[in-house]
């Protein structure tokens, strides 16, 4: 019994290496290169096996042979097949929008958007299939659109360009106007939205404003007393050597309110009693100035000394509702100097 199994653990001994020995000069499978394939699933391949190479689904094939062969050696033959990825067409401009994508190859993909104011139709991506043509038809940028504008009672609208039928396309203007007496109250522009819809319409209403009040020192062009209608004016002007500080009418407003008044500022009277001045680009003694008197936001200059440099200069000061402020470097000169010694004075010396 003992020598019946070892006489069978020997023969299979035998066996395993008459197969080994046979695997010496057999081929395996080969390793193919990137998107190539070959049919079968066998390991070993005898000498003169022969195994043809295709590309996989989305590539063409380049070069060749595309067949290699099982050597005595246990090589294969050499094969410089290349597979490449098949093309999609480029794809056309897309009208009112824009087509984004990095190649056109197998499994590409293409995103697809339109410029505002217009919405996609169709699918807004689409990719390069294996059979070299792309997954979807190119989408369709079409305009967004409103209706015609809301109309207020008593009024209308102009719009910026001319339109036919019921619909206006997106960024589309117009101008609300009333019918008078009645005033536009809100935004008189209205524009076709993004949404679909008009900007809000505004409202024909009739605005009035009261009597308007008279100013200080002043009067006015009217002096009715009764309601005035939106963008009536009144004006104003002042008494004697006052002047008028502002516009000089005001104007009625949407808000039913007067625009801002003026007022009338009072003169001023140049405190000197010795000095020249320096008054609209002429030099004047003060007792030449008649009437003493500057109006309102009018300018002066006086004269002061540089006693370091020995020279005289002019600095300018302005006639403010009454109040004319001497500029502190001005020294009135004695009698003596003014009268008996007046080109000694800053105004008559060098100037700096």
């Amino acid at each position: 019994m003992e020598r019946m199994l070892a006489l069978n653990l020997l023969c299979q001994f035998v066996y395993f290496t008459t197969v080994a020995s046979k695997q010496d000069n057999v081929c395996v499978r080969p390793e193919l290169s990137a998107n190539i394939e070959t049919d079968g699933l066998q390991r070993f391949f005898n000498p003169g096996a022969e195994l043809t190479l295709s590309c996989i689904k989305g590539y063409t094939p380049m070069l060749g042979p595309r067949k290699i062969v099982c050597g005595a050696s246990g090589q294969w033959t050499k094969s410089k097949l290349l597979c490449i990825p098949k093309r999609c067409p480029y794809p056309e401009p897309l009208a009112n929008g824009e087509a984004y994508y990095e190649d056109v190859v197998y499994q590409s993909i293409i995103n697809y958007t339109c410029y505002e104011g217009y919405t996609l139709s169709g699918d807004s991506a689409s990719v390069c299939l294996a059979n070299a043509t792309w997954s979807a038809a190119e989408p369709e940028c079409k305009p967004l659109t409103c209706g015609l504008a809301p109309i207020p009672q008593f009024g209308m609208i102009i719009y910026d360009k001319r339109i036919r039928g019921e619909t206006t396309d997106y960024g589309l203007g117009g101008t609300y106007k009333c019918l008078p007496p009645y005033v536009v109250i809100g935004n008189a522009r209205a524009e076709c939205t993004i949404s679909g819809n008009w900007t809000e319409t505004p409202e024909c209403r009739v605005v009035t404003c009261p009597p308007p009040e008279n100013i200080d020192n002043g009067y006015m062009s009217s002096d009715g007393q009764r309601e005035y209608d939106y963008k009536e004016t009144v004006k104003y002007g002042c008494n004697g050597d006052y002047v008028l500080d502002g516009g000089n009418q005001i104007v009625c407003q949407k808000n039913g309110n007067w625009s801002e008044k003026p007022s009338c500022k009072s003169s001023c009277s140049v405190g000197l009693q010795k000095a020249r001045i320096l008054y609209k680009g002429q030099k004047l003694w003060i007792k030449d100035l008649q009437p003493n008197v500057i109006l309102h936001k009018e300018i002066v200059s006086v004269y002061c000394m540089d006693k370091v440099r020995k020279c005289g200069y002019a600095v300018p000061t302005q006639c403010i509702g009454g109040t004319l402020k001497i500029p502190e470097c001005f020294e009135q000169p004695s009698s003596i100097d003014y009268n008996l010694h007046p080109h000694s004075l800053p105004s008559e010396i060098e100037q700096c």
